[in-house]
């Protein structure tokens, strides 16, 4: 089976949006109370909003058989500003997205190479790969293609009415 990776455009919008409905729908499965699946249209203007011209989010497509079956976003973040301690760092968040039928096949691995590759092509030093740790699956990936704890990121909910 051959795998393509190539840079996305705006004829592959229909593709993206339900790949990214798709991915919405296992993250759903995953924790209702943290994920939702967000509104067609929404979605649809996003990817053309991002594709249209100067952005700061790239999106790969990965094809089987001229069909997009998985995709990779890599979110190009800002320095820190001079005000906070961080050393500045180009950094670069990744997300990506294989159809089920295609997983185990290479495709995901593809496409964070290719997504490597463009963020390196930017400037981008540290790629991070904000994953929710119920998803084992994509814990389990991002580990063998390298990725390992930078911190901890803690949260607390709380209330959030306020009386005025």
């Amino acid at each position: 089976m051959s795998i393509s990776v190539r840079a996305a455009e705006r004829g592959d919008v229909p593709a993206l949006v339900r790949l990214r409905l798709a991915n919405a729908e296992r993250h759903v499965e995953l924790d209702p109370t943290v994920y939702r699946v967000p509104d067609v249209e929404a979605v649809r203007r996003h990817f053309e909003g991002v594709l249209s011209g100067e952005s700061k989010v790239v999106i790969l497509v990965a094809e089987v058989v001229g069909e997009v079956v998985g995709m990779a976003e890599v979110v190009l973040l800002a320095d820190p500003p001079d005000h906070q301690i961080l050393a500045p760092c180009r950094a670069a968040d990744i997300h990506t997205v294989v159809l089920d039928g295609h997983r185990g096949e290479g495709v995901g691995s593809a496409l964070l190479a290719a997504a490597e590759q463009a963020a390196a092509e930017r400037g981008v030093s540290i790629i991070h790969a904000g994953i929710f740790a119920a998803n084992k699956g994509a814990v389990r990936f991002y580990s063998s293609a390298g990725f390992g704890p930078r911190g901890t990121l803690l949260s607390k909910e709380q209330d959030a009415s306020v009386d005025g």
